[in-house]
């Protein structure tokens, strides 16, 4: 990924298409290990292609890739209906009595006795 993001860096610096020392400067400058075969990897990957439409590409596969999880939990709070809510609520309540029987109670350590 830092190869990656530091090839964007150079295209978002003016280099249309940049080299692999363009690459290795920029991950140099904040002291990060570059491997030269992933760097050589991508710029065989990338070459002779626009940033933009590989971008646009990736956007449109990853619109195919579920995400999952998040309807789950929504369906399983839909489905509790309203009796959840209060339940939640009380146990709310009663934490807070908790906490201030807690804090009043100074497990004998108080300087002022």
């Amino acid at each position: 990924m830092k190869v990656i993001a530091a090839y964007l860096l150079a295209v978002l610096g003016g280099k249309e298409t940049p080299s692999a020392d363009d690459i290795k400067d920029i991950l140099g400058s904040v002291g990060a290990e570059c491997d030269d075969d992933r760097i050589e990897l991508l710029l065989s990957e990338v070459k002779g292609k626009d940033i933009t439409e590989l971008i646009a590409s990736g956007r449109e596969k990853l619109t195919s890739v579920p995400s999952g999880g998040g309807a789950a939990v929504a369906v399983a709070a839909s489905a509790g209906g309203g009796g959840a809510a209060p339940a939640a609520a009380e146990s709310k309540k009663e934490e807070k009595v908790e906490e201030k029987e807690e804090s009043d109670d100074d497990m004998g350590f108080s300087l002022f006795d």
